[in-house]
């Protein structure tokens, strides 16, 4: 089961929240189709959902739920532990291939499944971070524009971080590799290029500084953070402000449609007054009717009719 069904899914549970053989039967394809990841998890918010039914009065879903959620704690533990000796082991070899002068570490990790954003040591720098201070070498693909891009990213995120050189370099070598998803046709770099201005740019935003924390630590996986719509990456402050942009829009939109649609040609069935609004849209086929919406400016009542 993909990103997508989950997603789906999880909106389907909050709609029918109180359809207990629909929560059921979403409850059990979940649990026979869905593979857990801590990434997966994390994007879909699918744990919090499916936990609002741990205490639901309808005895089989409650047991089913705690049957997923135990089983899904030990699947991400599992998988903890799997990237624990994975880093341990990464760790040790580039220890062995690494040259160290003073604080300085020569890195070069190309690796499929690298990314591993949590600290596992704190990397205490001696001075500004970039690649060229930590020793890390960002030419990985011989390729100019890719290796620039990777160069970028890795400075943008080292900037004020604590985390190990080869963590922030296996990140930023995954965001640049689900960004070259986005050259296609391959020799057309138009995709690639804006992808990268929007990411970079939010990235070292100052009105933005929680973003790369957030990248580095893993809350923000590279797939997630290049294929989102570029409105999920602006600071809290700054959605909350477009959502009451957008309300207050909205609401003026409609009142301005309200006032010049105000009659005394049709009645309240509930409060009999004759103070009514309403607009008319074609919501079926062209050869019939239009269908007309009324309010009731005095007791809010709503109905329609064609």
């Amino acid at each position: 089961m993909d990103l997508r069904e989950v997603i789906t899914h999880v909106k389907n549970l909050e709609k029918n929240k109180s359809n207990e053989d629909t929560v059921l039967q979403i409850l059990k394809i979940l649990d026979k189709e869905l593979v857990a990841t801590e990434k997966l998890l994390r994007e879909t918010k699918v744990g919090v959902i499916v936990n609002q039914f741990k205490k639901s009065a309808n005895e089989e879903i409650s047991k089913l739920v705690k049957k997923m959620i135990s089983a899904w704690k030990d699947a991400i533990s599992k998988e903890k532990k799997k990237r624990a000796a994975t880093v341990a082991q990464s760790g040790s070899a580039s220890s062995g291939s690494s040259s160290t002068s003073g604080n300085s570490h020569t890195i070069a990790v190309v690796c499929d499944n690298a990314n591993e954003p949590k600290i596992q040591e704190k990397y205490h720098a001696k001075g500004p971070r970039n690649a060229k201070n930590d020793g890390v070498n960002t030419t990985i693909y011989n390729d100019k524009l890719r290796d620039m891009v990777i160069k970028a990213f890795y400075d943008a995120l080292a900037k004020q971080s604590e985390h190990p050189p080869q963590s922030i370099l296996a990140i930023a070598i995954d965001i640049e590799k689900h960004m070259y998803k986005l050259k296609i046709p391959a020799e057309n770099d138009k995709g690639y290029k804006d992808k990268y201005r929007v990411i970079y740019s939010n990235v070292i935003s100052k009105n933005n500084p929680d973003l790369k924390h957030k990248i580095t630590n893993g809350d923000i996986s590279p797939d997630y953070l290049v294929n989102c719509d570029p409105k999920e990456l602006a600071p809290e402050h700054l959605k909350k402000k477009l959502e009451e942009i957008a309300k207050q829009n909205l609401f003026n939109a409609q009142g301005a449609t309200l006032e010049r649609s105000v009659t005394d040609r049709f009645q309240c069935g509930k409060c009999k007054e004759k103070k009514v609004s309403y607009y008319q849209l074609q919501t079926r086929s062209a050869d019939e009717p239009l269908t007309t919406f009324c309010t009731c400016e005095a007791c809010g009542n709503r109905w329609k009719f064609s």
